[in-house]
């Protein structure tokens, strides 16, 4: 059974409060989702921020429900106000989502520093415990954004914060505390107009703060059991909305994607990570703490944002958004038909990127969830969706995903990749102004037609279709068998190239991983012109997470 949200008595703050506050909040931005999309015009206007609030709220639900447990646990003893508030913040913290969604994790996250331990000297009583709480988040999420900009859900956050200390300096309850922080981030939301020019522009007040006071008005009403007042919809003001020829909303800029990844890596790299990305991009928010970060930055070049988090530690669930798509969304636009592809390489991302894909990067060895392939096909915005799988292995995942999409009103035909070259090769006769079955047919052929190979080390002694393989040997595989068995790189996919020109090819395609040096590619392009005249060749850079080589044969 699903927990119903009971109020809590205005002096009691405990962990059923947390979860009453956690299960309100979800539904008030669940309500305001779609109208917060509407109004978001900052920092970028790509109508997402009610999704990416919703879904990062979601994400820390799931966990704290997990933290509670089910029927099972009803013997054991009740899960502690610490165990509650650090489990949802950590839940937000693997889910957010977006810019919005970022600084909300890092809320929760101070607000659990302050709740799961005890209360300081001084702060005695459950509204002296919260209002450090929302004191704390606050300073926490200023910290956390590279460049503080006000009229922003920081403004909120701050406004909040003040009215939750000055309530608890005059003796309040911890509804008193909540109530008077609602109050004032509802007013503090009134003003954003006032302090940042696009909002003023746009006749619209901050979309992130106003789902900043949908989570407040959530607190006050789990510890006081009334409801908040109806907000006005979408929190527009009374400035007049922008027209659609107005040249100040027409002009987009900024950088062209957003990059999103959870990163495993100490304090003083990340320190390092946050001057890098700063340096690389805009709308840098670094949230986390204790080995586990969740990074998001707006970028021209993807994967110089992941190389730097490589650098930094073991960055993975990496996503990168190409803004144009995101924009046209948020002008209520749907294409007729977009690509989705799997591609394991941030380079091979940023390439299918560049062509127009969606993108879901993939390390060596892990599949991606049904629900990430989902999420892009959401992301691509499309009536007619192109799935373009990338491996023999993540099949079933692309198509319960391409299932559930059908069921939500999207065409998805899914063509079974098995190699990166297979998609490159697909995308690249892609016709977005054709008939949907006959792009299908044409990018399905294309990767079909195209032989791929791949060279790998081995990791032990093993048998394989060439013969005994030692530790360190280098595998050529074609079509997915071990056809070579060599002692170097150049070497060993040169015997794989003429293999696989021995049936004919016009072109050659080599995607180079992080470690091979530009030299081999030099080498094999040589190669190939000495042999095969009629053969050309492109050379691509897989970046981290490709395999040391691919090779593809059209």
């Amino acid at each position: 059974m699903p927990h119903e949200p009971q109020p809590q008595p205005a002096d009691e703050l405990d962990a059923e409060a947390v979860r009453t506050w956690s299960s309100l909040a979800l539904a008030a931005l669940g309500r305001a989702r779609e109208d917060i999309d509407a109004i978001n015009v900052y920092p970028v206007a790509d109508a997402d921020t009610g999704t990416n609030l919703y879904l990062t709220a979601e994400s820390a639900h799931r966990a704290l429900a997990e933290a509670f447990g089910n029927a099972d646990r009803a013997a054991a003893a009740p899960t502690s106000l610490p165990e509650a508030v650090r489990a949802w913040a950590h839940g937000a913290l693997v889910g957010a989502r977006g810019n919005s969604g970022t600084i909300l994790a890092q809320l929760l996250r101070g607000v659990a520093d302050v709740l799961g331990a005890a209360p300081e000297s001084g702060r005695t009583g459950p509204g002296g415990h919260l209002a450090h709480a929302l004191t704390r988040a606050a300073e926490e999420a200023y910290a956390a954004v590279a460049h503080p900009v006000e009229g922003t859900m920081l403004t909120v956050a701050g406004a909040a914060a003040r009215a939750g200390e000055a309530a608890s300096a005059a003796a309040g309850t911890a509804a008193d505390v909540a109530r008077a922080a609602y109050d004032a981030a509802r007013a503090a939301l009134a003003e954003t107009p006032g302090q940042l020019a696009v909002l003023g522009r746009a006749g619209v007040v901050d979309a992130g703060g106003c789902g900043l006071v949908a989570v407040l008005g959530a607190l006050w009403q789990a510890l006081s059991g009334q409801e908040p007042a109806a907000e006005p919809v979408a929190g527009r003001t009374a400035a007049p909305a922008p027209r659609p020829d107005d040249p100040c909303e027409q002009h987009e800029e900024g950088p062209a994607y957003e990059v999103i990844y959870l990163l495993e890596a100490s304090e003083a790299a990340v320190a390092e990570l946050r001057a890098q990305l700063d340096r690389l991009g805009d709308s840098l928010v670094v949230v986390g703490g204790d080995g586990l970060w969740n990074v998001h930055v707006h970028v021209d070049d993807p994967g110089a944002a992941v190389e730097a988090g490589v650098v930094a530690g073991r960055p993975y669930r990496i996503r990168i958004t190409h803004f144009g798509d995101e924009r046209r969304r948020g002008r209520g636009e749907r294409a007729q038909r977009a690509v989705v592809a799997v591609v394991p390489g941030e380079g091979l991302a940023g390439l299918c990127a560049e062509a127009g894909a969606t993108t879901v990067l993939v390390r060596p060895g892990e599949v991606p969830a049904t629900a990430e392939l989902l999420d892009a096909v959401r992301r691509a915005h499309a009536r007619e969706v192109v799935l373009l799988s990338g491996g023999a292995e993540l099949r079933a995942a692309a198509a319960t995903a391409a299932e559930q999409a059908r069921a939500e009103g999207v065409r998805v035909a899914v063509i079974p990749t098995r190699s990166a070259v297979q998609g490159l090769a697909a995308l690249a006769v892609h016709d977005p102004d054709g008939s949907f079955d006959e792009d299908v047919v044409a990018m399905t052929a294309a990767a079909g037609a195209t032989r791929h190979g791949e060279l790998a080390f081995a990791e032990h002694q093993s048998f394989t279709s060439a013969g005994i393989c030692q530790a360190g040997d280098v595998l050529g595989l074609i079509d997915g068998d071990v056809a070579v068995i060599g002692a170097g790189l150049a070497e060993t996919a040169e015997a794989v190239l003429d293999r696989m020109l021995g049936s004919g090819g016009e072109l050659v395609t080599l995607v180079l991983g992080p470690d091979v040096p530009d030299g081999v590619a030099e080498r094999l392009q040589a190669h190939v012109q000495s042999g095969h005249l009629a053969v050309d060749t492109v050379t691509y850079r897989g970046g981290a997470y490709s395999a040391p080589l691919l090779i593809g044969v059209e």
